[in-house]
């Protein structure tokens, strides 16, 4: 759960909904609904539930539109609660495209900046267990060969910078004998590597042994692209 700092007139219980729809916008790109808020922060009552984000849009945290669903927008405030050190700023470095190759990445050098343009705002919290935040950058996926995985077009995926792979990881690849970039399952074969996409209507990719190949990163976490 991310550190906080109480201003006057929220309670526990407001910062934890604050918390939550941060968290799961972050994660879905979309704000959450009143039920799974509820869920979340232990509330049994969507009307109490409504009547937290009531309080919250009436102290500046949120703005709600009650024509739409999932109608709230977390307003610039929030930042008054939830502090900006738990609050990770990774760059997008470019797309991961067919032809187009990925960035040079220092090995071990850290990406995390304080600079917001072209970045992407992860909460440390979402992030897995084991990972810290180091060395990570974010790239934004063009094509729909991975839609089984739930990465769309736009969507963007944040990366973990690394080398080597284990069968059934999602990893950026560059083919430098085919000037191009993908982003696959991979799985290493007898005679070489099998690029594995997540879209039924797409054939794998087998890669020889002789030739060239490299691993860029691991997806660490997806952030889908906002309507």
């Amino acid at each position: 759960m991310m550190m906080v700092r109480k201003s006057k007139g929220i309670t526990d219980k407001h910062i934890k909904v604050l918390e939550f729809v941060n968290e799961y916008q972050l994660r879905n790109g979309r704000p959450p609904s009143i039920r799974e808020i509820g869920e979340k922060v232990k509330i049994s009552s969507t009307s109490v539930v409504n009547y937290y984000l009531l309080q919250l849009e009436k102290m500046g945290y949120l703005e709600r539109d009650n024509r739409v669903s999932r109608g709230m927008r977390l307003t610039d405030k929030v930042n008054q609660v939830v502090q900006a050190g738990n609050t990770l700023h990774v760059p997008i470095l470019g797309p991961i495209a067919a032809g187009i190759p990925l960035p040079e990445l220092e090995p071990g050098a850290s990406y995390i900046t304080e600079n917001e343009a072209d970045a992407v705002a992860i909460a440390r919290t979402l992030l897995p267990s084991k990972e810290k935040g180091d060395n990570l950058y974010a790239l934004r996926v063009q094509g729909d060969s991975m839609i089984d995985a739930m990465i769309n077009d736009g969507d963007i995926v944040v990366m973990k910078q690394a080398n080597e792979a284990r069968n059934g990881e999602m990893v950026a690849v560059w083919l430098p004998n085919e000037n191009a970039a993908t982003l696959k399952y991979f799985f290493k074969e007898k005679n070489g590597y099998r690029l594995q996409p997540a879209n039924p209507t797409m054939k794998p990719r087998f890669i020889k042994k002789t030739e060239p190949l490299e691993i860029k990163g691991k997806v660490v976490m997806v952030i889908r692209r906002m309507e």
